[in-house]
This record gives structure tokens, C-alpha cells and sequence, in this order.
């Protein structure tokens, strides 16, 4: 419903920057003064405008998926594209209400095709930046200490990721980029933070080879995962999900892909490792899924376990941070946020949680939230990273 209401800003919002590209195009030629010519610009403008929605109502098959990426590359660019515009017109506003501006000069074809051009110049070195960024995974390492003695080692080293979105962005070859990075570290344990799907399952690109690519992950301990708010089978545009009545859940298809893939999924449940160290899995905070109406609370997570023995949680929202370090908890790893994903939603998401990114000690618990392998909706990372991260817990 919130996207039918917002409609109308999108709406708005291209239409000013479709004028404003007109108006550059006919300061740079002639020819694009012509009435065809602008109209031929505005209908290629909403060709990509509209790519998201046409997607959206195609049935699923190639089309479906080519709309549904450009339209997500175009959701990228619709943010710069505004900003820089914004940008733009201010300076443009400013000089033309200087008491001594020359107006003639500002508004002569050369200085409007000339700072025309320095404005997509921006906005094409800034995505093309994003896009690059986005693809390409990097290594972030942590050290922690939990003050606990393990009688069979004394360290353990853990390979988190979280947020990895696989369907219309996410694909063979980002998720292919990873296991080959997460094998090459050698660890003992991989844990995935939720949101592995986003949100449909036919939209992912092929999914046996997904599997075989999982399946090919080496750790001592093997791999265990939880589910995050994207973990669900449900209709998505532009980042609004529609209902359609029915429970938020994955769907048997993606818990059939986690078992094939040799995911261990955990679901508000915990596991004692190697009689050593325990790892418990919180169900997702907005969408618990099937057959959770009401997640475990950080006291009901360890009551039972002995709590001499350190105790990792592996939540995909990074909540609840103080009750979890009262209840025993030594080490939280978390996803969910993307670190804003795109400057300058990072500021604002710093804004929002505890922890929005990277570590934090609450009292004697290590909090640690990764930026995700993944993205979601605008295929772009700005003023952050994909990630994989590494953390090697040493026990005393």
C-alpha cells in the first residue's frame, strides 16, 4: 500500500529529471531541439523509468529477470541521479540570484551543454564506481577475545557472512567469488546471518549450480545459517513487499536448497560443537517464519546451557545487545544493516542501531556486524563493501 501512495513522488521526481535531460540535449545540438527528438529522449527515459514496474508484471522467465536487474541498476542511478541534480540546480540558483549574475552567459547553450555534462559526469563516475564496488567481495578480519578455557584448542577461527540476496542481482558468480574466498581462509566454522534468499526462490539464476557451490565449502565444522526477513516467499518492488494474506515464510523450495547445500539451518535452536563451545540460532526479530510466532527471548537462548563453555549467537539483526551480554552471550555476529549499502543511507543507519556496523563490546560480549556479501534493490555499494568476514576468537 506505502508503494501505491509513494507512487506519485517517483512519478514526479523523473519527470524533473527527464525535463532537466531534455533541456541538456538541446543546449548540446540542435537536432535535439526538434519535437520528435525530445520525445524520442523522453520515452527512452521512461523505458528505463518504469523497467522495475514492467518487471514486476511480467511472468517469470529471461524478460522478467532482464527488467528486474536494469530496473535495479536504474534505482541506483535514480539516487545520484537526483543528488547531483539537487546539487546542480542549488549552484544554478545561487548564481542567478547574485546581484551582479550575469544572466546571459548563464544561460547560454555552451555553459548549459558545458555544466550539463560535468553533472552526468558525476552521476556516470559515481555508479559506474557503485556498480564496480558492489561486485567485488573484500576480506575484513576481527580478533576477539572470549575469557573462557577450551580444553581441545585454545583458538577458533570463523568466517562470517550474512546478506547475500541470491536471486535477481545475486548470481552464480558473486556467490562463486565468495566460496572461493571463504576456502582460501581455511576456517574452522562458516555461519551465514540470514537474508540468503531475496525473497523469491524462481528468481534464483541456477540454483543447482548454487548448491554444487555450497556444497564445495570446506570448514572443520561445516557451515550452519539462520534466516533473515528476506528469507520469505513473497512479492517485492522497488523494496515494497505486497501481501497476499498469507504467513511470512520461506518457502519448502528454500529449505529444500539449504539441505541440499549442506546448510546447517538453525532456527531459534542451538547446537553444542565439538562438546566445546555452543552456537545458537536466533529466528529473524520481524519475520520468525514457520511455526515461531514468538522467538526465544537472550535469557530463554542460554538458559540450560553451561555457560563456562563460550557461547556464540548468530542473529540476523543486530538487537537486543545489552540483554544478550546480560544473559551469558560472548559473541554476536550479525548482518542486515549493508552499512546504509549506498552514501548516504550509511550515516542514517548508524543513526538506528547499536551497532550498525563492524565491532562493538557490550560489557563482556563482542558484538559484530558485517556490511554483507550481497546487496539489495539498487545494484550499487557506495561509501561501502561487500564483505566476508573473518574472526578469530581466541579463548583463555
Amino acid at each position: 500500500m506505502l508503494a501505491i501512495y509513494l507512487s506519485p513522488v517517483y512519478i514526479i521526481v523523473h519527470i524533473f529529471c527527464m525535463l532537466w535531460f531534455i533541456r541538456f540535449f538541446k543546449s548540446v545540438h540542435k537536432v535535439f531541439q526538434k519535437r520528435f527528438m525530445q520525445v524520442f529522449i523522453g520515452l527512452i527515459y521512461w523505458f528505463f523509468a518504469l523497467s522495475m514496474l514492467i518487471g514486476f508484471l511480467l511472468p517469470h522467465g529471461a524478460l522478467e529477470r532482464f527488467f528486474k536487474l536494469l530496473g535495479n541498476y536504474f534505482l541506483g542511478f535514480t539516487l545520484y541521479e537526483v543528488m547531483v541534480l539537487l546539487v546542480y540546480s542549488g549552484i544554478r540558483f545561487y548564481k542567478r540570484h547574485r546581484r551582479f549574475a550575469n544572466l546571459a552567459l548563464l544561460d547560454s547553450s555552451r555553459h548549459l551543454a558545458l555544466s550539463g555534462l560535468a553533472a552526468i559526469l558525476v552521476m556516470a563516475s559515481v555508479c559506474t564506481y557503485g556498480i564496480y564496488n558492489a561486485h567485488h567481495i573484500r576480506d575484513t578480519y576481527y580478533n576477539v577475545t572470549i575469557k573462557k578455557p577450551v580444553a581441545k584448542f585454545n583458538k577458533l577461527d570463523i568466517c562470517l557472512v550474512s546478506d547475500l540476496h541470491m536471486g535477481f542481482n545475486i548470481g552464480v558468480d558473486q556467490i562463486a567469488q565468495m566460496v572461493k574466498k571463504i576456502n582460501a581462509s581455511h576456517p574452522d566454522l562458516v555461519v551465514i546471518a540470514g537474508d540468503i534468499f531475496d525473497n523469491e526462490y524462481s528468481a534464483l539464476e541456477d540454483d543447482q549450480k548454487l548448491i554444487q557451490l555450497f556444497q564445495s565449502i570446506s570448514s572443520k565444522y561445516g557451515v550452519y545459517g539462520v534466516y533473515g526477513n528476506h528469507d520469505i516467499e513473497e512479492k517485492i518492488l522497488a523494496g515494497f513487499t505486497f501481501d497476499d494474506g498469507k504467513k511470512d515464510e520461506a518457502s519448502p523450495q528454500m529449505d529444500a536448497f539449504l539441505k541440499k547445500a549442506h546448510i546447517h539451518l538453525l532456527r531459534d535452536q542451538g547446537v553444542l560443537i565439538d562438546h566445546s563451545f555452543y552456537l545458537f540460532g536466533r529466528a529473524d526479530a520481524e519475520k520468525p517464519g514457520r511455526g515461531i510466532t514468538v522467538r526465544k527471548s537472550p535469557k530463554q537462548l542460554t538458559k540450560g546451557m553451561n555457560q563456562n563453555k563460550p557461547i556464540i549467537v548468530l542473529d540476523h539483526e543486530p538487537r537486543q545487545l545489552a540483554a544478550l551480554s546480560k544473559a551469558g552471550v560472548d559473541l554476536d555476529l550479525s548482518g542486515h544493516t549493508h552499512d546504509g549499502q549506498c552514501f548516504p543511507a550509511n550515516i542514517v543507519v548508524s543513526m538506528l542501531w547499536p551497532n550498525s556496523y563492524g565491532y562493538l563490546r557490550k560489557g563482556t560480549m563482542h558484538s559484530i556486524v558485517t556490511s554483507g556479501v550481497g546487496i539489495f534493490g539498487p545494484y550499487m555499494r557506495v561509501g561501502t563493501k561487500a564483505e566476508i568476514c573473518h574472526v578469530e576468537v581466541q579463548f583463555q
